[in-house]
Order: structure tokens, then sequence, then C-alpha cells
């Protein structure tokens, strides 16, 4: 069943202008948004009334499950279902309102499931690469390497990492104390490698780069501020073309990295949680995706029949 290009009943489109004119003064969508809900609802329309005989009004929740699937044997993508039935509940919720129906047919009709886009990962190489690339002859470069190893060994959001406090972090014990999401705090482990550049930038670049002024900061700005999180993010740019990383990369890009690696290397699920400080643990578990993706890369091309 393939769906037939033409144009909505005359009935049908009066009542789609009309909703359409609603959203226009009630939510002030863009004429773009507008078009394509007016688009989406013209192609059921057009479809339930050579398919079923029946107008928009008319339409039953069985009408609407047999629309998606056509839609999804041609190849329509999850996501883009998604959107059109958002559009045909918000119709049918204004047709329920204006007492133009009864019922909604779309009310319960369930959206199909989208997966989880997987996160950008760095390999451990480009990981190493964007570590180096600062210029640590300087205090800022310094800076900004430990702010990274900090960043990599612990899997700390980008805001937990410019919020945090000397008294934060205890170098005798290589932990980082950090009030987290809904204000759960954790204690996470930092490493040789990120206690070594700490130690070294608490003894003296973060002096230099204080210039005698005081900070309640510990990765502070020159001016003794707190960095922003679009500030460190620009750095993180900007080191990674430094670097040679080409990856699409995002604030959290050393963060995914770090959970990603962690499994790889035969970390326990429950713990990268713990780490990450994740209260559901179905929101670590994408990190299992992107580490099965990255064993399959390594199959294929090392494999003999891969």
């Amino acid at each position: 069943m393939r769906l037939i290009e033409g144009a909505a009943p005359a009935d049908d489109r009066a009542v789609i202008e009309g909703f359409a004119d609603i959203l226009w003064m009630e939510r002030g969508l863009s004429p773009n948004t507008l078009s394509a809900y007016q688009s989406d609802l013209r192609a059921f329309a057009l479809w339930i009334d050579r398919e079923r005989g029946r107008c928009l009004l008319a339409a039953e929740r069985l009408d609407l499950l047999d629309y998606l699937a056509v839609l999804s044997v041609q190849g329509r993508k999850p996501r883009s279902a998604a959107r059109l039935l958002s559009c045909l509940r918000q119709f049918y919720q204004h047709l329920v309102r204006q007492g133009l129906i009864e019922e909604d047919p779309s009310a319960r009709v369930d959206a199909p499931k989208l997966g989880r886009p997987l996160p950008q990962s760095l390999t451990e190489a480009e990981v190493e690469s964007l570590l180096t690339a600062p210029d640590t002859t300087d205090a800022r470069g310094y800076r900004d390497r430990t702010m990274l190893e900090v960043l990599y060994a612990s899997g700390l959001r980008v805001t937990e990492l410019v919020t945090l406090t000397p008294g934060q972090v205890s170098l005798t014990q290589g932990v980082v104390r950090v009030l987290g999401k809904g204000s759960k705090e954790r204690l996470v482990p930092l490493g040789e490698d990120a206690v070594t550049w700490l130690a070294d930038y608490l003894r003296g670049a973060r002096f230099d780069l204080l210039g005698g002024r005081l900070s309640d900061f510990l990765f502070p700005t020159s001016r003794s501020d707190c960095m922003t999180r679009q500030a460190f993010w620009q750095l993180i740019k900007r080191y990674a073309i430094l670097a040679g990383v080409v990856k699409p990369l995002s604030p959290h890009t050393l963060r995914h990295a770090f959970a990603t690696h962690l499994l790889n290397h035969g970390a326990d699920l429950r713990v990268v949680q713990l780490l990450l400080g994740h209260s559901d643990l179905s929101t670590t578990q994408i990190y299992t995706h992107v580490a099965r993706e990255r064993l399959k890369q390594l199959h294929q091309r090392h494999h003999p029949r891969g």
C-alpha cells in the first residue's frame, strides 16, 4: 500500500487550516513548522479518505496505527514517525477542545521507540593527543593541561570541574569530592597521573596565574573568577584542533571517553555508574553500546573473517 499524491478533501483542509491558525496565534510557531504540520495532516487526510473512505474527524485509533505502519514500511524513521504522532495528538486534542469530536483517537497510540544516540567518544590515542596539546610552559597552559587530566581521570561533568574548589581535592587520598546533580555527593578517584599534575599545578602554576590574588576556585581564570562552561568548551575545541582530532566534540567528550575506556578495560557497569554520578543504571548502559561498537570495529579490522 503506497501513499497517494494529491490534495486532502475540502472539509479536512478547512479543519487543518483552522488548526494552523490556532497554533500560530497561541504558540507563535514558525512558518516552516506550521507548514510541516499542515503537510503531515494533509497527507494523513488524503490517505484516510482514499483507503478508508473517512474524513479526519471520523478517524479511529486503528486508522492511526495502520497509517504509521504504512509509513514504517515505506522507510519513515522512528524519530520522524514520533514527530508525526505528536502532530496528530495536538490536532485531535484541539478537535476535542473545540467540541468537534468526543474522543481523541491518538490517546492510546504509543509513540515509536527511539534509540538513544550513542555519545561521541575518542580513542585512547586521540585522548593522549588532546591531553598533550596545551603548552605547559606558561601558567595558563599548565592549568588547562591539569583540567584535561582531571576531567579524563574522573569523568566529571564540565560544570562540576570548573566549580571545583581546592578543599574538594585530597591529594593524599587521591580523590575528589563532587557535589553533582540533585546535590548528591560522591567521591571519585583521580589516579596517579592526575594527582601528579594537580600537585605540581597547586605548587606553582596556580599562584602564577592568580598573580597574588585569592580565588575560591581550583581552576580560576586570570582574573581569579570561575571559568564558565562555555569558556572551557572553547578550550576543548582549540586543543582538539591542535591535536588533530577531527571528530565532532561536545563539552562532555572526555566524560564519554572516561566511561567508554573504563568499560573497554573490563570495569563493572555499576562502578562506572557510581563514578559518573548517574542515579539510574539505564543512563550508564548506553556506554556499553559504545564499547560494543568499538569491539566490533576491532574484530572486523583484525580478524581474518571479520
